[in-house]
């Protein structure tokens, strides 16, 4: 048994497409700050190429979650900062990668005129609720 429960939608409510209109849990919550497409040294991956970008966001998230002691069935929410909604499939392939497409979190996705550094086409955040029986990773000096 999950401890989440996922409403792909809630009555009278149209389901969205790839992805849950509510997701509740019990357990420890875990927020991830927007990770964007830079390798361990700073180095963007993906210049002009989206797909490459989320694949690089999508692997940082992988690492910030595990870092938590949390995976992606934890995750309830994702948020999508991208300077172009054109982006979105790009985005959604890199996504379906790590999330249960037949239970997806819940998700927004918001165009932003530009992020922090011009170069960067995407940011996404994420939420997760692990059980609370789990335990989280030693922390790295």
């Amino acid at each position: 048994m999950t401890h989440l429960t996922h409403v792909a939608a809630p009555e009278g409510v149209l389901a969205g497409t790839g992805y849950s209109h509510v997701v509740w849990g019990e357990g420890r919550f875990v927020a991830v700050s927007g990770q964007i497409a830079v390798d361990e040294r700073g180095e963007l991956v993906g210049a002009d190429d989206p797909a490459a970008q989320a694949r690089q966001v999508f692997a940082n998230l992988d690492r910030c979650l595990a870092a938590a002691g949390a995976g992606w069935s934890d995750v309830v929410k994702l948020t999508f900062f991208v300077t172009d909604v054109a982006f979105l499939p790009a985005v959604r392939e890199a996504r379906d990668a790590y999330v249960d497409t037949e239970r997806p979190p819940a998700s927004s996705a918001v165009q932003v005129a530009a992020l922090f550094r011009p170069e960067l086409l995407l940011e996404v955040e994420a939420f997760a609720i692990v059980p609370a029986a789990s335990t989280v990773p030693a922390a790295r000096p």
